[in-house]
């Protein structure tokens, strides 16, 4: 007897593996003829992008592009001076992780773990520390399941329903974002712009029936030297980001994170109605990666009878993906940063750069403990003559913690770091650093659970029904189905002869009529 199975295509994705591998960077640098030599480094600036990534056998292939702003005092000038320099190089690595495939996808990201530039002499540099790549590997499964059965009369079906995560896809978008920025009269005119960066934050990501919509605020922030000046100016200005992005895939129901980067910075210094340099035209690009995750509910098919044919079942084991949840959160991070007796003592902070990362994270019941370091570098202006501009870094270490109900040690768990506002104030001669950190947490672990994967007529002789009815008295462990099938009837009909309110509730030592073959 031929019978028609009606198959489910079940789709997953599980994390395969993550590592993270260590590139030294080491390169020489010749100051430009256009600029006066070095006398001491002021501080080292340092943006660091991954551009491309690929999955060769057991490892993820990355390239990128570093790009180092040098801020240096001058030398053999009347008095000291700023001055800033720009270079840039690429980047290469590899790392390993076992299992890694290239139809597989992976996220990658990299930090800059350490970095500091020498004076070789007046006229050379050299740039020299580590970063750190990570990268994540995700496995796609695809396996077909048996739904229901046509053509088969009087089958039986004992169904339990079982929750799949699903990760759709990752979507991409982009924003533009534009501003222009006017310097007031009380402050000098640009002379030369020598440090800006955006950062995004504030940022609130929803979704809707096949659409994405991405609301965020961009900071623009710039130190410019003022004209025929050796002051440092320090700007910022906000910009509203907003955009609805169209995929069909995407419901209001699922889970997402997304991912900001900024992408490329552009600014034209243009002259106001009086011929003074004092408007500033900023285009930026910012990059979003959107991965939006489901729980999928399946009709899976526990076990499968008929009353009047013979049925064999093929069940297969699979791991799957279990998301335990997800968290976004946030934490303070705050530290000190003592100065040197041969520093110059601060009198104004200029400006406060910052980036974290993550350098270890630990499961535990019903939480996960992040640590990370923000690398701070404050650039502040002094009373001293000599020393009238100063920068100094320090690593400050964090531990922060994400509540996700039900997480066990064994679990895994993926956690993102980005920097949302920092401070920096003098505070008894030192300086004073406190920042908010976003903090991204997901836990997931791994299950086994056995699917029908075919069912098909074997021959045999159907077991007789007896000529009476039968009294069946409860055992422990007992279920109607397990009655049912082992007396070749159905639950409806038990149900309906003993008149149960419930299925699903019937005691120990209960009695059971089981109908044969009189019709009752």
């Amino acid at each position: 007897m031929d019978i028609n199975l009606i198959r489910e295509n079940i789709e997953y994705e599980q994390l395969l593996g993550e590592n993270t591998a260590d590139t030294v960077v080491k390169e020489e640098y010749v100051i430009p003829d256009t600029h006066p030599d070095v006398r001491e480094i002021l501080m080292l600036d340092v943006k660091a992008l991954i551009n491309s990534k690929e999955i060769i056998q057991d490892k993820v292939y990355l390239e990128g592009q570093i790009q180092y702003n040098v801020l240096y005092m001058t030398k053999d000038q009347e008095r000291t001076d700023m001055e800033n320099v720009i270079y840039s190089s690429k980047f290469s690595n590899t790392i390993d992780i076992m299992g890694a495939k290239p139809e597989m996808l992976c996220d990658a990201e990299c930090f800059v773990e350490h970095m500091e530039c020498r004076v070789i002499n007046e006229r050379k540099i050299c740039l020299e520390g580590i970063l750190k790549l990570k990268s994540e590997v995700y496995k796609n499964f695809n396996f077909e399941i048996v739904k229901d059965i046509e053509a088969v009369k009087d089958v039986q079906y004992l169904k339990n329903p079982t929750s799949i995560d699903k990760v759709i896809t990752n979507f991409n978008g982009e924003l533009i974002g534009k501003a222009n920025i006017k310097i007031p009269m009380e402050k000098p005119e640009i002379g030369k712009v020598i440090k800006y960066d955006v950062n995004i934050h504030k940022k609130e990501v929803k979704l809707y029936e096949g659409k994405i919509s991405i609301n965020a605020f961009a900071c623009i922030n710039m130190i410019y030297k003022g004209t025929d000046s050796r002051e440092l100016i320090y700007i910022e200005q906000e910009v509203m980001l907003n955009k609805e992005l169209d995929f069909e895939d995407v419901n209001p129901y699922m889970d997402n994170y997304t991912d900001f980067r900024v992408d490329a910075i552009d600014f034209d210094i243009k002259e106001d109605d009086l011929g003074e340099k004092r408007i500033i035209d900023v285009e930026f690009l910012i990059k979003t990666n959107t991965r939006a995750m489901h729980k999928e509910e399946v009709d899976m098919i526990e076990d499968i009878y008929s009353p009047t044919t013979n049925l064999e079942m093929d069940k297969k084991d699979y791991v799957l993906n279990v998301m335990q949840g997800q968290l976004l959160t946030e934490t303070l991070v705050k530290g000190d940063i003592e100065l040197d007796s041969n520093m110059a003592k601060p009198s104004k902070v200029i400006m406060c750069n910052a980036s974290v990362s993550v350098t270890d994270k630990k499961v535990i019941e019903d939480k996960v403990i992040i640590e990370g370091i923000m690398n701070v570098t404050v650039l502040y202006r002094s009373d001293d003559e000599e020393k009238y501009l100063s920068a100094v870094s320090e690593e400050i270490p964090f531990t922060c913690g994400a509540e996700i109900l039900g997480t066990k040690i064994n679990m895994s768990s993926v956690c993102k770091l980005s920097l949302e506002n920092i401070n920096a104030d003098i505070e008894a001669g030192n300086i004073s650093v406190r920042a908010i950190v976003k903090v991204y947490v997901r836990v997931n672990y791994m299950v086994e659970k056995k699917f029908l994967v075919d069912v098909y007529p074997v021959e045999g002789e159907l077991p007789k029904k007896t000529a009476s009815i039968t009294i069946y008295v409860v055992q422990s462990g007992d279920t109607l189905w397990k009655i049912a099938k082992k007396y070749n009837t159905t639950m409806q009909e038990v149900v309906r002869v003993n008149q149960i309110e419930d299925p699903n509730v019937i005691k120990v030592s209960q009695k059971l009529i089981i109908p044969g073959r009189i019709i009752i």
